[in-house]
């Protein structure tokens, strides 16, 4: 009775916390951000147009859209992401701008800690238990978050896609867990080489239903974009080429890394950060490939690998893109937390995180570059490969002492 009492107890504490935290975050944001003047007005706009009948994908109406609703920031002729994306944006768009941009605060938040809760359910101990609370309030300075809250971006879409399909291949539901991912490329450059990585381990795996069911979500959104404009891939082609444009040298990625080093020219740019793109594909490929092909990776440690190198080798994403690193930051607190019996080390590894993501989204916010969050991508990937370097190394050990 005791412990059914503290339980209870210790579950309306958590929820007043984590509800609090949310609440003061909507609130904070609710009086003093210009939100018409963020990502989020696209979102919010093609879910609007698509609800009333309209195309984001028609120059006109896109811009009158803007005029309509007093949207100030149009850096776009169109909508720039893939239309099949303007359909998930209809429940946003059935609320006012104001309302819609608060309650996608919320949801991002809450699907924030619901991905840690999932995530720390692994390891059913109590000592895990207890870290629901500590890593929500952590990540609330983590750059890519603040970022996400402040812009209004749909990286939390992506991030409960992952943590989905992560469930489903732990259970065995391949062709759901690939139907899932292929969702991922509704931003393609953070889709097209999430999904390369884990198709190589779906490869090593044998696991031929995650390949069908990638390609079973992949033309069901090609479908339903056609159903809309029957052009969008060649219009998303030219709206996506104008962002490519306007935005070289300034991503947290191998090829504006490359195009720095080469001044801007070309085709020494395209060049090297293509080199540079591959050379990180084929190691880290070759990385999945092997392991599983040995000692074997759950579905948890393969995404750990694969969504930073997915992050830093391809061609176009921001920090708050990165946002799905929640998902290898929580494995890492948690393994930290198994295997040394002690807080310390992963709140250390929370501060240093939270501290060098920050100083990455201040330089952004006076350069209007994101080469900083280059930091993050490092500690989160160094961090996952040293881990799973010393478990090989542990396992090798006992294996040779039980051979003696």
């Amino acid at each position: 009775m005791k412990n059914s009492i503290q339980k209870i107890s210790g579950i309306i504490i958590t929820v007043i916390l984590i509800g609090g935290m949310i609440f003061l975050r909507a609130k904070i944001s609710a009086a003093g951000f210009d939100f018409q003047s963020s990502n989020f007005t696209f979102f919010w706009l093609a879910g609007r147009m698509v609800m009333e009948g309209e195309n984001p994908y028609d120059e006109t109406q896109y811009l009158a859209g803007h005029e309509t609703y007093g949207i100030k920031w149009q850096p776009n002729k169109i909508f720039p992401y893939p239309l099949p994306l303007a359909i998930f944006c209809i429940p946003l768009g059935l609320l006012s701008l104001p309302a819609a941009y608060i309650t996608w605060q919320v949801i991002t938040l809450a699907s924030v800690a619901i991905t840690i809760f999932v995530l720390l359910n692994h390891w059913q101990d109590a000592a895990h238990t207890r870290l629901l609370v500590p890593i929500f309030a952590a990540l609330f300075f983590f750059g890519p978050l603040y970022l996400t809250l402040h812009t209004g971006s749909i990286g939390a879409f992506a991030m409960m896609a992952i943590v989905g399909a992560i469930l489903l291949f732990e259970k065995e539901k391949s062709l759901l867990a690939g139907i899932l991912l292929s969702l991922t490329m509704l931003k393609p450059p953070q889709g097209l080489t999430i999904l390369l990585l884990a198709g190589i381990w779906f490869l090593a795996r044998r696991d031929w239903k995650a390949i069908y069911g990638v390609a079973i979500g992949g033309v069901s959104l090609l479908i339903i974009g056609m159903i809309q404009d029957p052009l969008w891939l060649i219009k998303f082609g030219g709206a996506s080429q104008a962002v490519m444009d306007r935005t070289l040298g300034v991503h947290s990625n191998v090829w504006a890394f490359a195009y720095l080093f080469c001044d801007g020219s070309s085709p020494c740019s395209t060049l090297l950060g293509g080199a540079l793109g591959l050379i990180l594909l084929g190691v880290s490929g070759f990385y999945l490939w092997q392991k599983s092909a040995r000692s074997g990776l759950t579905a948890w440690e393969a995404f750990n690998v694969i969504l930073p190198v997915a992050f830093v080798s391809t061609v176009y994403l921001w920090a708050y893109d990165q946002i799905p690193y929640i998902i290898p930051i929580v494995w890492i607190v948690g393994t930290l937390v198994k295997r040394t019996k002690s807080y310390i080390y992963a709140f250390l590894f929370l501060i240093v995180l939270d501290l060098v993501s920050l100083y990455a989204l201040s330089q952004h916010a006076s350069t209007s570059k994101d080469l900083w969050s280059l930091g993050n991508t490092i500690i989160v990937l160094g961090m996952v490969m040293a881990l799973l370097s010393s478990r090989t190394t542990s396992v090798v050990e006992q294996d040779n002492r039980s051979s003696v």
